[in-house]
């Protein structure tokens, strides 16, 4: 191939709805432009900071073509490496890559990696209520539009205590109970298998706020309810728990939304401590390395449902959905849905149809960015109270 030299590589933060949303433009030699995800909303600066300052000298005047080359060398130069700053400036940087790499050979990425696996990926959305009421009509919607699976939440994560017994002036933070979160948990899945039986798949997220014992409990406690997964029953630190929890309870468990480092998940994948992999694309570097961690967890009967939140630009959905297409393993997608802002700033995103997500045709991963209107709405920032979740007594635990 001819080279396709890189011109320039720009980064734009933009805020169209509640999120600040990181996007990555790569242009080159042959007038062709590529796009990334590189958000990290709770640390945009210092993403755009790590593409400006030290990823663009390196990049420029390089081989658009040489993708694998490109990501272990911005992966190693600064000698440490594998933290989620570094990992979402190169994820920009690399989507943005494979994108044009797509645009040049005229296809499609799924098709680019060797064409589809299934026709769509089912797809889950979140329905949640501080009532059991108010959770329903949530749940009746996603029915209504086609959804078969549903992470059904009662209140905020960890739940909406009513019964805390704080110390007098407590600190700042979002307070919850967890013997209380773990009996409405129970009592919430009772409740919708009741009233709805096997109509839909009923997946939750633990959200990391239980000890490990506790975990166990709750996840025992939930089996006969047939979860479809529990998500981050534990946080990565302890994770050496989950041999434990496998011993007492075959419930499917996903896992690796807050995961950066390969360290991080190959032991529990080698030793199936997990049925499905919830990694952020963007936050493990991107679609080169998301390749080889499916190709790792399809050898060790481990399924994909990639991170999928609110806070990701549409290019990122993009990315997941052409992924999901192409990678036998792939199970779900989580879906969250858009603003019309953020649809105008990037046409071409996938959406769902009665439940399954279908990828883009385009050549690349489909989707674009509009830069004009991307300045209407300039980053704002705020600290994100919900992550200083904190117990009773006043203690930070994780969010």
């Amino acid at each position: 191939m001819t080279p396709t030299i890189i011109e320039s590589v720009r980064c734009f933060i933009t805020r169209p709805d509640r999120h600040n949303l990181v996007t990555v433009r790569i242009t080159t030699n042959k007038g062709v432009t590529g796009h990334g995800c590189a958000t990290f909303q709770q640390r945009p600066l210092a993403v755009k900071t790590m593409v400006d300052e030290y990823l663009v000298p390196l990049l420029v005047g390089r081989d658009a073509n040489d993708i694998e080359d490109l990501w272990q060398m911005m992966n190693v130069n600064a000698y440490w490496r594998n933290g989620p700053v570094t990992n979402n400036a190169i994820s920009g940087i690399d989507m943005a890559l494979w994108d044009i790499k797509g645009q040049l050979a005229g296809m499609p990425l799924y098709q680019l990696w060797g064409g589809k696996a299934r026709a769509a990926i089912a797809a889950y959305s979140h329905a949640s209520g501080e009532t059991l009421e108010a959770l329903y009509q949530s749940v009746d919607k996603l029915l209504d539009k086609g959804y078969r699976h549903i992470r059904c939440q009662l209140g905020f994560y960890g739940g909406t205590a009513t019964r805390l017994n704080t110390p007098d002036n407590p600190a700042q933070g979002a307070y919850y109970s967890q013997q209380e979160y773990m009996a409405n948990t129970v009592e919430m899945f009772r409740a919708l298998r009741e009233k709805y039986g096997h109509r839909f798949e009923i997946l939750h997220d633990v959200h990391e706020r239980l000890f490990p014992q506790q975990a166990i409990q709750l996840v025992k406690q939930l089996e006969p309810f047939s979860p479809y997964f529990i998500e981050d029953v534990l946080p990565p630190h302890q994770c050496a728990w989950l041999e434990q929890l496998r011993q007492q309870s075959c419930v499917p468990l996903a896992l690796g939304e807050l995961f950066n480092n390969p360290a991080e998940w190959h032991d529990l994948i080698v030793n199936r401590r997990i049925d499905f992999i919830r990694c952020h694309v963007s936050q493990i570097g991107g679609i080169t390395p998301a390749l080889k961690l499916a190709a790792l967890c399809q050898a060790f009967g481990v399924r994909l449902a990639w991170h999928g939140p609110g806070d990701m630009t549409p290019v990122g959905v993009a990315v997941n959905t052409h992924l999901n297409i192409h990678l036998h393993n792939a199970a779900i997608q989580e879906f969250i849905p858009r603003s019309s802002a953020t649809d105008a700033l990037f046409p071409g995103a996938p959406e769902v149809k009665l439940g399954y997500i279908y990828p883009p045709e385009a050549a690349g991963h489909g989707v674009s960015f509009d830069e004009a209107l991307a300045e209407q709405y300039p980053l704002v920032y705020r600290p994100h109270e919900w992550t200083q979740s904190r117990l009773p007594d006043g203690t930070m635990h994780t969010p």
